[in-house]
């Protein structure tokens, strides 16, 4: 039994990496690491910091869904972020839960 429930977490672990990286490779395939990396400020914030920034604001999601699609200005400094038109509803939805689930 205790090597039944060693595989069911190795198992999990290695969906959790994959899942992870398949996030990683659509924000790269959608363009915003041109301007974002994980861990640092490069033309915007860094995705964790934007993380930390909305993670106790329940409306994050949606706000942040909107700010992606529509773009932003002011929130981080004074370069605007363009909007997202190409990136479809279903994406931007993935990409935004991936960025609030960084830690």
């Amino acid at each position: 039994m205790k090597a039944v429930w060693m595989g069911v977490v190795a198992a999990s672990a290695l969906l959790m990496v994959g899942t992870a990286q398949a996030n990683a490779d659509l924000a790269k395939a959608s363009g915003c690491m041109n301007c974002h990396t994980v861990d640092k400020k490069l033309v915007g914030p860094a995705l964790k910091d934007i993380a930390a920034k909305y993670k106790d604001d329940a409306g994050a999601q949606a706000k942040l869904e909107e700010k992606v699609k529509k773009g932003s200005t002011g929130v981080w400094g004074p370069i605007a972020m363009p909007p997202n038109s190409n990136v479809s509803d279903a994406n931007i939805k993935t990409l935004v839960s991936f960025i609030l689930s960084l830690k």
